[in-house]
């Protein structure tokens, strides 16, 4: 990949300068700015070029409050080993080559030996970094193959299986977890590629995900991306900006847990598959009613702005909820105190053999500070009552610590090894 020049101001923010676009001709330049702060900044007209380079060194982790790039290659692990030296050396490797990627520079050796295999595998020679970034954490496993039991944090637990969930053990845990996100396909897979490639003979893969969402070319505007089954996905966020909020919904504090994860977050994944055909015959009233939302808006059922606050006890003409009680959104919402990052992707997988019918669905992401006080109590309510699992399955799920940001001269998990 090529180092980048600075960049000439895009027709993006030609636009965003003059207050048109997707949304200046209807709101003007004052409307704007008031629509722009609504976005949580994760899915938001601010998006960076995606030629930008993001800074590997840190407070935090890139890939968290990373405003989400367009695809994702999530990726677990198992240890190979149980020598404390030799995961230390393959962190060291790993944090030596994400910063390479991440800054657009082949790994390794540039100048390989003809009889010796190159140190980059090469897919992405001339391309630009396209906004890539890498996110690693540890799972409760990880603790158990290291005999290092004691500097656990208590909130890593593996996730209890909830009602109606179909988990595949393919798709289960693992005790080390890597995300590679990019605004381009080819680039993310290099980057996760290249790290399986050097975890050889320490950590052997035990599953991966690749998922997608819309575009910055087919979105200029940053709106909430859309799953797929047509609703937006990520409205409820909290608002990644707001460093008080990141704090108190997503950072790991001081006092939560070991030292080493102070800074950290939680990372969740589920993969669920979406019943597609199923959905597909379903009234456009009853999808609606099943989110909780409008359909092309995004808004709360009776609203038309899709972040308008959700108001569970306003009633229909005859009395009823306006949003049903067991719609999506009212259920994963609760009494609103609790909330989680969701930095979700779409997933296609081709054809499930057993059933015929299309593999597709949603790869569930989400970071939280205390996953049994965030996540866990949320999913109960969902699995118990969600009209949405009529058209879902939960089939993967995994739990996650992940690290605080890397410091120059040090390399990802140095607190913990």
């Amino acid at each position: 990949m090529s180092k980048l020049e600075n960049s000439k101001v895009s027709r993006r923010d030609a636009l965003k300068l003059f207050g048109v676009g997707s949304a200046g001709l209807i709101i003007g330049a004052t409307g704007l700015n008031r629509a722009n702060e609504k976005v949580s900044g994760l899915f938001g007209a601010n998006r960076a070029e995606a030629e930008e380079i993001l800074p590997f060194y840190g407070k935090h982790q890139q890939g968290i409050i990373t405003p989400a790039q367009d695809f994702i290659y999530l990726a677990s692990f198992n240890l190979e080993t149980k020598d404390i030296q030799e995961v230390k050396n393959l962190f060291k490797e790993w944090t030596k080559a994400s910063l390479a990627m991440s800054e657009g520079k082949e790994i390794g050796n540039t100048s390989p030996l003809l009889s010796s295999p190159p140190d980059d595998t090469g897919e992405a020679i001339g391309l630009n970094p396209m906004k890539i970034s890498f996110t690693f954490g540890v799972g409760p496993q990880f603790f158990e193959d290291l005999s290092i039991q004691h500097k656990k944090p208590s909130s890593l637990k593996n996730l209890p299986y909830f009602p109606g969930d179909d988990l595949k053990e393919e798709w289960n845990d693992g005790s080390i977890v890597v995300q590679v996100c990019a605004n381009d396909q080819q680039v993310a897979f290099h980057g996760i590629r290249n790290l399986i490639r050097i975890g050889r003979g320490t950590v052997s893969l035990k599953w991966i995900q690749h998922g997608f969402q819309r575009s910055a070319k087919s979105d200029p505007s940053g709106s909430t991306p859309r799953n797929l089954m047509g609703f937006k996905d990520g409205t409820g966020n909290p608002d990644v900006k707001n460093d008080q909020l990141m704090n108190e919904q997503v950072w790991v504090q001081n006092g939560d847990g070991p030292n080493w994860l102070t800074g950290g977050s939680y990372l969740i994944a589920r993969r669920i598959k979406i019943r597609v055909e199923e959905w597909d015959r379903s009234a456009l009233k009853d999808q609606e009613h099943t989110f909780g939302r409008h359909r092309i808006s995004g808004a709360p059922i009776g609203e038309k702005d899709e972040f308008t606050n959700l108001d569970l006890k306003k009633k229909d003409i005859n009395g009823q909820p306006m949003i049903p009680r067991d719609s999506h959104t009212a259920l994963a919402h609760g009494d609103g105190k609790m909330r989680i990052l969701r930095r979700s992707y779409s997933y296609t997988d081709g054809l499930d053999n057993q059933t015929g019918k299309i593999d597709a669905g949603l790869l569930f992401v989400s970071f939280q500070r205390d996953p049994l006080k965030q996540f866990v109590p949320m999913q109960n309510r969902l699995a118990q009552m969600d009209k949405l699992n009529e058209y879902i399955v939960h089939n993967g799920s995994a739990i996650f610590a992940c690290f605080p940001g890397v410091k120059k001269g040090s390399y990802i998990g140095e607190g913990l090894i």
